[in-house]
């Protein structure tokens, strides 16, 4: 269809749009004709539209009284005589008169549904056409007239004429549509659903070393809906006749443009809505931790919706509104999703190129895999077009858009190798030389082992990338015999950690807090094992039967350190009187006084000691007495009768056996204790 350009317009407008119209504005000074001729505003631009006369009054009655239906027939019939197939033999007279006629009529139309007036879909009285009738006709009036070989002056006066109404209905049509879209549909917020002002947990925090709470954020957590509301069929019509209308008109242009924007700008404003506000690669970067992780946990909420709920809606009103145009509803839709999308991966983007930080990796393995769910829905939405249907051979807006996504991904996916690399450095650097108070379990062991406990939970994800790091001549770590490159670095990793806590161990001054430590921090990661049947997995069970094995070394070790000088008190050796008979009474008092010194120096040094674990502890406790009790108590009965009753076995007997196995009850609390004056 013809387009229409810069005719001149009778009426000025009679409604105001807050933006800026893609039509422009008509000049009403001069408007120059395809014949090369100009007429003057006042030929075209007149109280009267007779052609510039002054017209009697009867005619005007008689203008009034004509219907526009029989202008219309009228008119119609010039119309089908001059595009009628094969040409006529003589040219059609032009109907000047009912063309003027009607062209007062459909300028008084458009300007009362500028007015507000009329509604747009308004019922014809009285034998009235409809508006989007009325713009059909004149339509194809300024075309018909336009195709004529006459160059009568009235001809070419009507012509520009239409095209002037044609523009300005044009205008209206295009402020219509943009308020139509602009009110409905919108994003809608659920108000019970705001977005919280609370400080979201943080996805690992290196800070909470000194507990096991280890919480993931949960995914319905201050969730948002991100939807435009469903349009009402009678909006669903009016839409279509304004859409057809500016089509038909040979305003294709003007109409995408309408649609394209009013729609983005209400996907914007749904995204701010949500809380998601655009950054800049350099203000993503500069981001803190906590807020960073903040803006992903919003973007993987935003990027969700957008693609399982707003963009099928946008989908849905593209293809309803441009009904029987599906390509340009697609066209449409398809930079709708590249514009609205672009964006988004540009802050995933702009995260993967932010300072490597082992608190990151989890956060960047969500966008990973939000990004990796994402994929195939928008490619789905999309519906690539079939090799035939290509003509050009350039890429397609939906090859385009999944090569970016590939390559953004691809990028978080080398940034979540690269800080899960991280860890090894942060083993290997923690190089602090001060033991932790009581044998505990070190910090640097609770932190490694709550993140791969974490990253654990990541496998399959993890396995992923991992495999195609190495694909891509990356240098990472043999795969082992399955190839599973993670796999393998998880077990260096807790070699790495072992040899680390081995050096530890060391700065302790006494054996029995060396193993202490060691039995501590072997036993926090054999429970974190058990308790994530991901680790156990993928560390194997000859890994935990050779750590297990260590443990009870360690245990064996404490009990020589510490109890075998102990159990050397209740030896017979030593007590024997003169000539090997009796019992040396002298000796019998040093090694009471010995023994009495002895435990309480273990007691008030090991109740200091911290085994948090319960079941450690009380193994550690239980095989204690079940070695030191039961040795005492025969070494009781052995040679308590050769010391004299009264002061002289208070004094060297200050233990009973059950009092023995009560003191040892309190070993390992981390609490301070001691047995001087506990006793009367």
């Amino acid at each position: 269809m013809e387009r229409f350009h810069s005719f001149p317009q009778k009426h000025a407008r009679h409604r105001v749009v807050g933006r800026s119209l893609s039509l422009g504005n008509v000049d009403l000074e001069r408007c120059e004709n395809k014949g090369g001729f100009e007429l003057d505003k006042e030929e075209l631009i007149g109280e009267d539209r007779g052609g510039g006369g002054v017209k009697e009054s009867e005619e005007a009655e008689e203008e009034k009284d004509v219907s526009a239906a029989s202008l219309s027939a009228e008119i119609d019939d010039f119309i089908g005589r001059v595009l009628r197939e094969p040409p006529e033999e003589t040219v059609p007279v032009f109907p000047q008169s009912a063309v003027e006629k009607f062209l007062d009529l459909a300028e008084e139309m458009v300007a009362k549904h500028e007015s507000g007036e009329f509604g747009i879909l308004s019922s014809p009285e009285n034998g009235e056409l409809s508006l989007f009738s009325t713009i059909d006709l004149v339509v194809k009036l300024a075309s018909a007239a336009g195709g004529l070989s006459s160059a009568e002056p009235e001809c070419k006066r009507a012509m520009n004429r239409a095209g002037g109404i044609v523009h300005r209905s044009m205008c209206f049509l295009e402020d219509e549509l943009h308020i139509l879209l602009d009110q409905d549909p919108k994003y809608k917020v659920d108000p019970g659903s705001a977005r919280s002002k609370s400080k979201r947990p943080s996805s690992f925090d290196r800070s909470s070393d000194s507990s096991d709470r280890f919480v993931l954020p949960s995914p319905e957590s201050n969730s948002l809906d991100l939807a435009p509301e469903t349009l009402a069929p009678e909006m669903v019509e009016e839409l279509r006749r304004v859409v057809g209308a500016m089509i038909n008109a040979g305003y294709t242009i003007e109409c995408c443009q309408v649609i394209a924007v009013t729609r983005r700008n209400a996907f914007d404003a749904g995204l701010s809505s949500l809380g998601y506000e655009k950054l800049s690669i350099d203000d993503v970067v500069r981001l803190p931790l906590d807020s960073l992780e903040g803006e992903i946990a919003t973007w993987i909420r935003v990027f969700r919706q957008s693609v399982e709920v707003a963009f099928p809606r946008e989908q849905d009103l593209c293809f309803a509104v441009l009904a029987g145009q599906e390509a340009i509803a697609k066209s449409i839709f398809h930079d709708l999703i590249c514009s609205a999308t672009i964006p988004l991966l540009t802050f995933a983007e702009a995260v993967a190129m932010t300072k490597r930080s082992a608190e990151k990796l989890f956060k960047v393995l969500d966008m990973y895999e939000t990004l990796r769910d994402i994929l195939p829905k928008i490619h789905a939405l999309l519906r690539p077009e079939p090799p035939e249907e290509n003509h050009d051979g350039e890429p397609s807006a939906l090859e385009n858009l999944e090569t970016e996504m590939a390559s953004v991904n691809a990028r978080l996916a080398e940034a979540a190798v690269a800080i899960f690399c991280e860890l090894e450095n942060s083993i290997k650097n923690d190089t602090t030389k001060t033991p932790v108070p009581g044998g505990a379990v070190h910090p640097l062991t609770r932190y490694v082992m709550n993140y791969l406990k974490y990253a654990c939970e990541y496998r399959n994800t993890m396995e992923h990338i991992f495999k195609e790091h190495r694909n891509h001549g990356s240098g990472a770590k043999n795969g082992g015999e399955d190839g599973n490159y993670f796999a393998s670095h998880l077990v260096e990793l807790m070699e790495m950690l072992h040899a680390n806590l081995e050096g530890k161990s060391r700065l302790y001054k006494d054996p029995s807090l060396n193993s202490i430590f060691l039995m501590n921090n072997g036993r926090y990661i054999m429970q974190k094992i058990k308790g994530s049947g991901e680790i156990h997995r993928m560390l194997g069970d000859s890994w935990s039967r050779k750590r297990s094995t260590e443990l009870r070394q360690y245990h064996k070790n404490y009990q020589r350190e510490t109890w075998a000088r102990v159990l050397g008190c209740f030896k017979d050796a030593g007590l024997q009187g003169k000539g090997g008979t009796g019992v040396a009474k002298p000796a019998l008092k040093e090694r009471f006084k010995s023994f009495n010194a002895m435990f309480e120096e273990i007691h008030k040094a090991q109740c200091l000691w911290v085994v948090s674990d319960e079941q450690l502890q009380s193994e550690l406790r239980v095989s204690v007495s079940a070695v030191i009790v039961p040795a005492y108590r025969s070494f009781l009965g052995r040679f308590s009768q050769y010391l004299d009753p009264g002061r002289q076995t208070e004094k060297y007997i200050k233990f009973g056996p059950e009092e023995l196995e009560n003191y040892i009850d309190e070993l390992f609390s981390g609490n301070p204790s001691s047995l001087v004056g506990r006793r009367k």
